[in-house]
């Protein structure tokens, strides 16, 4: 089955259904926290954002300060909330990543960093043009940490604290995009009890001086991993990384390293310091690293238990975003992951700041409930662990092309999609360098053609949405009907400079599933 073709006619027909302006809390300033405030901000809905740090850019901020306990799992540490060490540069290019119509293109301004694969600094540096073009920076409380957010008399109360100051606020709905790179994940490991040596968690890695001369053990083999392995290598004695992917065939000591070896996973450790392999081999070891991820975390949100996470699968929730007993009042943003991040942000905060505004509607609460459901039976038929839920590697284009359908939006662009594939390519064959050398200038090519008409489009945005502004009293705020021809205006500029009419979208056998369960 396929969605019908989106034109002009059917967007103005969404645009004229009754809008509802919202008050709505977002929680977190980083790259999620600030796309879902412009686009709520968009619709009409007074937002209000609150960040726990000095600044914008969550996971982006570098801080080389590490916590208290290296392996973060000391519920009384201090909390640092980034993950990024000093060496980190991009495993996206800034072309494939950046949001839909703000592109990430390189700036000519001193000390920016111009290279596709740019170094974390950089990303920052865009996050900070992408609020200041915006003026998001005006709806952050800086300093303000979120204790508690519950349902009261049938509202979300936020309680909230900066400094000393302790104040409770009640809003209509709350969208939580407090990011997932602060609790670490750890490995189960027999033993690990007496083992003698030291562990650390990747979050809490920031260089490796520390490893001068040592004996470490590095377990993962994601991004992160390899990039950390590549780093410890050059002052380590050894570096042994166990993964649980591995096959016989690339076991061994890896090409062009004379220090650093692919084992399988660990099986145990023992008092002595050994780390035994499910290989059979068997290493003395100083330190073992733990680059395995992180769990999703919301020590303050209180929902009576309805929403739940559960080996790293936030249940029950309607297409990784609406909880359906909760539904919309509550929504997360950028759970998904192994994802092209900012974009699959941008087109989530699109549709839950037109279902808030009541432009797009949402299935009933039980139709929401039995495709979660469905969808979760798919996973268990299909052998796929719960801790999985969120990971879209295989369909992130085709849930992003479901989301747009939904907003009226285009697709996502097909060199976007073939950037991806072409990216996650070279960094498998070329792990080393994948980052400066690569094929697929013409997609390059194709991409800046349409940033062209992105810069174009958001010129006479700015423009049209000044002329309205400049039109209105000053001593008024926009109509209703205003508020639907201003964004009428912007969603239909938006479309054509993405490309006109949208294409159709073939609908994915697990969005789906409930209603073919149900023989709908």
């Amino acid at each position: 089955m396929t969605y019908p073709s989106l034109n002009v006619e059917f967007h103005s027909m969404m645009m004229m259904r009754p809008i509802t302006l919202q008050n709505v809390a977002v929680i977190g300033a980083g790259a999620a926290g600030l796309v879902a405030a412009r686009e709520l901000q968009r619709e009409g809905h007074k937002v209000v954002v609150f960040e726990r740090e000095d600044r914008i850019g969550g996971t982006w901020v570098y801080n080389s300060t590490t916590e208290s306990d290296p392996i973060g799992i000391d519920p009384f540490r201090t909390v640092i909330q980034s993950s990024l060490y000093a060496s980190l540069r991009t495993n996206l290019s800034r072309d494939c990543m950046g949001f839909r119509d703000y592109p990430f293109v390189a700036s000519k301004e001193a000390n920016r960093d111009p290279r596709r694969f740019p170094g974390h600094r950089e990303v920052l540096e865009y996050l900070n043009d992408f609020a200041s073009e915006f003026g998001l920076s005006e709806l952050v409380r800086f300093g303000t940490e979120v204790r508690n957010v519950c349902l009261e008399g049938g509202k979300w109360k936020v309680r909230s604290r900066k400094g000393g100051d302790q104040l409770d606020e009640i809003y209509d709905a709350v969208v939580v995009c407090n990011g997932h790179f602060t609790e670490p994940r750890i490995a189960e490991i027999p033993g690990i009890e007496t083992w003698p040596g030291r562990q650390i968690h990747s979050h809490n890695y920031r260089d490796p001086e520390p490893f001068q001369g040592q004996v470490v053990i590095l377990i993962g083999s994601a991004a992160s991993a390899v990039d950390i392995s590549r780093d410890i290598a050059g002052v380590a004695k050894q570096v042994h990384i166990a993964s649980r992917s591995v096959t016989d065939g690339t076991i061994g000591k890896l090409p062009g390293y004379n220090n650093m070896w692919l084992h399988s996973m660990i099986e145990s450790v023992d008092r002595n310091g050994t780390v035994v392999f499910q290989d059979r081999s068997a290493v003395r070891a100083d330190v073992i690293l733990h680059c395995t991820g992180y769990m999703y975390h919301f020590p303050f949100l209180d929902t009576n238990g309805i929403v739940t996470v559960d080996d790293n699968s936030v249940r029950p929730l309607y297409k990784h975003i609406f909880p359906p007993p909760l539904a919309p009042q509550l929504s997360f943003v950028g759970l998904p992951w192994k994802v092209i991040p900012f974009p699959l942000c941008e087109i989530q905060s699109k549709w839950i700041a037109g279902v808030l505004s009541g432009r797009i509607a949402l299935p009933s609460s039980g139709e929401m409930m039995a495709d979660v459901e469905a969808f979760y039976r798919t996973l268990d038929v299909s052998g796929i662990p719960k801790r999985y839920t969120h990971n879209l590697a295989a369909s992130q284009f085709e849930y992003y092309d479901w989301l747009a359908a939904e907003c009226g939006y285009p697709a996502a662009e097909k060199w976007r999609n073939q950037m991806y594939s072409a990216a996650t390519k070279n960094r498998m064959a070329r792990p080393e360098t994948y980052r400066d050398e690569w094929d697929d200038q013409h997609l390059v090519s194709q991409a800046n053609e349409d940033f062209i008409k992105y810069s174009s489009s958001n010129t006479v945005q700015k423009e049209m949405d000044s002329s309205s502004l400049n039109n209105q009293s000053s001593s008024s705020t926009p109509t209703t009907q205003e508020l639907i021809r201003m964004r009428s205006e912007r969603e239909v500029r938006s479309r054509e400079a993405l490309g006109g009419k949208r294409q159709t979208v073939e609908k994915n056998k697990w969005h789906r599933e409930g209603k073919k369960k149900r023989g709908e």
